[in-house]
């Protein structure tokens, strides 16, 4: 292997230390209704994150609330011994794509069936360590 090439792996093994994700498959909900709840979160701090999923009313918010501390549990196995405020962990990407759709026959008038699509979902969650600069620039909350 080149000298370029061996850095470049290094460098991107370095910099996928700090990125963990987990994913859940074939979630019987559809996509639609999952990505309401995934853009409320899409960005946000962990903590403020797993927050607003536990008091929000939506169905989707359960799963992907555990998605998400499956997420963090993962960061924790790669990064022992840190902690996740000391190192700003923050929901970098959700993505929610289609899975499997069932597909049912609904009776209609005058001998007709109209097709029914239950449809479900696969969503992809990554949380990611802020650098230092980013956690530096943000404002500290004072109590004064």
């Amino acid at each position: 292997m080149g000298s370029r090439k061996k850095q470049a792996a290094e460098a991107r093994k370095e910099a996928r230390k700090t990125v963990a994700s987990a994913q859940l498959r074939n979630y019987p909900t559809s996509p639609r209704k999952m990505r309401l709840v995934a853009d409320m979160v899409r960005g946000m701090d962990v903590e403020k994150a797993l927050f607003l999923l536990k008091h929000s009313p939506k169905h989707a918010s359960l799963p992907l609330e555990k998605l998400l501390r499956s997420a963090i549990n993962n960061w924790e196995q790669k990064n022992e011994g840190e902690r996740i405020e000391d190192a700003g962990l923050y929901v970098s990407s959700v993505q929610v794509d289609s899975a499997r759709m069932l597909k049912r026959i609904q009776p209609a008038p005058q001998g007709r069936a109209h097709r029914i699509r239950k449809r479900s979902n696969h969503v992809t969650i990554v949380v990611n360590a802020r650098q230092e600069a980013e956690v530096a620039a943000e404002p500290k909350e004072t109590n004064e």
